[in-house]
């Protein structure tokens, strides 16, 4: 058995393996920081009182761009996407474009005063809403993200069954497991049937798929460790549970993240950790998705570190679930 060694790249090697990217398939853009809600495992350290927030002539950048390429998929992460001011004007751009939009949804921004009318929009254009749900019990979920986020949950998810959302095939309701604490995810169709089972006996709400995505070591779920004295042996279980089939299907393969700024990373834990993509052919402080040809895109290497040992641990772990 090889085991596995402390630096990514190296890891790969020793299993005889190599990280390349494949043709873009998702543009995935994070449009700032600004959340209603601060979650103990957020990647991003998003609260309501950040300040960055992606710009109407960014967004529209980003369209003109778009506009020509047969990416088909454009995924909105945050923060919570909906509080950004251009998000209703984005989602109707988009879809005029003939996009299929995914939109990352912490379901309780739903009920605040403002965005009452997000779900019909949402539904409207066919809209796939990932949502977050770390549990389905109400200590679990408070203790994650913040007390009474379980019964504002519950209540957003009824409302969207209400619309067809986990019901309708072409109303797509995904939900989004995290551990609580250092700890892998359980098995994804395992858990999937108990929250099914679960959500359905006790508050009649459907969903169609369930999620499950490891904690990343970074930003306030590092803070955390670190403040709990668990980020060394974190770090160990993420390396010891390295697993080979998981290489293949790593979203930064197929998905081109961009930040609130236009710039452009492998991922959105890269995003968070600075990682910015550069081709000194270009531009050597740094690409704009505007600067890049996707169909060149291709020669420039992923950037990884020993965070990417969350994205392949166990099952594999993305935004798309687990991965084997």
């Amino acid at each position: 058995m090889i085991q596995p060694v402390e630096h990514f790249e190296q890891n790969l090697l020793a299993h005889g393996l190599q990280l390349s990217r494949a043709k873009t398939e998702i543009l995935q853009i994070n449009v700032g920081k600004l959340c209603n809600l601060t979650c103990s495992h957020c990647h991003v350290n998003a609260g309501p009182a950040r300040k960055e927030i992606i710009t109407r002539e960014t967004l529209q950048k980003i369209l003109d761009w778009l506009a020509p390429l047969p990416i088909r998929t454009v995924d909105l992460t945050g923060g919570a996407p909906e509080m950004i001011p251009d998000f209703r004007w984005f989602i109707e751009e988009l879809a005029r474009q003939g996009r299929h939009i995914i939109d990352r949804c912490n379901l309780t921004i739903l009920l605040q005063p403002g965005y009452e009318d997000i779900p019909a929009l949402l539904a409207r254009h066919k809209v796939e809403i990932v949502a977050s749900m770390p549990c389905y019990s109400p200590e679990n979920v408070n203790a994650q993200r913040g007390d009474g986020v379980f019964d504002g949950s519950i209540k957003a998810l009824k409302m969207l069954n209400a619309l067809g959302y986990g019901i309708d095939p072409s109303l797509p309701l995904h939900l989004v497991y995290n551990p609580i604490g250092a700890k892998l995810p359980g098995p994804q169709k395992e858990l999937e049937n108990d929250y099914k089972k679960e959500l359905w006996e006790h508050f009649e709400i459907r969903f169609h798929k369930l999620y499950t995505i490891t904690n990343m070591p970074i930003a306030r779920f590092s803070s955390w460790l670190k403040h709990n004295n668990q980020l060394a042996d974190y770090m160990a279980l993420l390396q010891s549970a390295f697993n080979p089939g998981t290489v293949e299907s790593l979203m930064c393969r197929n998905t081109l993240n961009v930040g609130w700024e236009g710039d452009v990373y492998d991922c959105d834990f890269n995003q968070q950790l600075g990682m910015q993509l550069r081709d000194n052919e270009i531009k050597k402080d740094g690409l704009k998705v505007w600067d890049i040809d996707p169909s060149a895109f291709q020669h420039l290497p992923i950037l990884t570190a020993s965070h990417c040992f969350g994205c392949t641990a166990g099952s594999g772990s993305s935004c798309g679930g687990a991965l084997s």
